[in-house]
């Protein structure tokens, strides 16, 4: 038989959630597995420590109860997700004030509407969302990416190929205009100039090479 688990959450300071924990230990819950969040309710579930403590303990088997299944989610959307990953997992769910359980027929009819409802506010989400950005093309603000600056990227491509002349490494250069390694090398093809041929690797010709360098390694002698 699976634990029983509890989760109480509250969503301001000075709440403490004594009706919560009363509730879930009289429900049979022991206080050592009785999880709790004291944090504002518009933090997605993921985002609660301890209902993830909680998630990441329960096993196949176990039950987790609620005072109201509201104390899940932030929306009904967040609700759903997170009672959909429990079902998966094989974790049952009670919700003592709303008489919730999805391993009963009313349970799984309430979950039901309440996926209804959830569809709904997605869509109202969706409307808000598109209605917005209409508003705001009205007004000319502009979506997507900005172009770019041709005379910056000159600007850049001059000052990379004096660095280059200079010896500097690739990677160096690229960090210097602020670009990466593959833009620098996009950049020079695009405007026609020659990219950097030495590898990275090899040792910057000029006054500070290695005496090293050009060292050749001499096979030790056997006896």
């Amino acid at each position: 038989m699976g634990l029983l688990l509890g989760y109480v959450r509250v969503s301001t300071t000075d709440q403490h959630g004594a009706a919560q924990r009363d509730a879930l230990l009289e429900a049979g819950v022991e206080e050592k597995y009785i999880y709790f969040d004291q944090l504002s309710g518009a933090k997605a579930a993921k985002e609660r420590p301890g209902l993830s403590a909680l998630l990441a303990f329960a096993r196949e088997g176990d039950t987790v109860i609620v005072y109201r299944i509201d104390r899940l989610g932030r929306s009904l959307i967040d609700v759903l997700n997170t009672v959909a990953e429990m079902q998966e997992r094989g974790i049952g769910l009670r919700s003592l004030v709303d008489g919730i359980d999805p391993s009963t027929a009313s349970g799984r009819l309430q979950l039901g509407l309440f996926a209804t409802l959830a569809e709904y506010e997605r869509e109202l989400i969706n409307e808000r969302v598109r209605a917005g950005v209409m508003a705001a093309k009205a007004r000319g603000v502009k979506f997507g990416q900005q172009p770019v600056d041709e005379t910056t990227i000159e600007d850049k491509i001059e000052t990379a190929r004096q660095l280059l002349a200079e010896g500097k490494t690739a990677t160096r250069v690229a960090k210097t205009v602020g670009w990466s390694r593959a833009t620098l090398y996009r950049y020079l093809k695009m405007y026609g100039h020659e990219a950097p041929a030495r590898d990275e690797t090899q040792l910057a010709v000029g006054p500070g090479r290695s005496r090293y360098a050009e060292r050749k390694m001499v096979p030790s002698m056997r006896s």
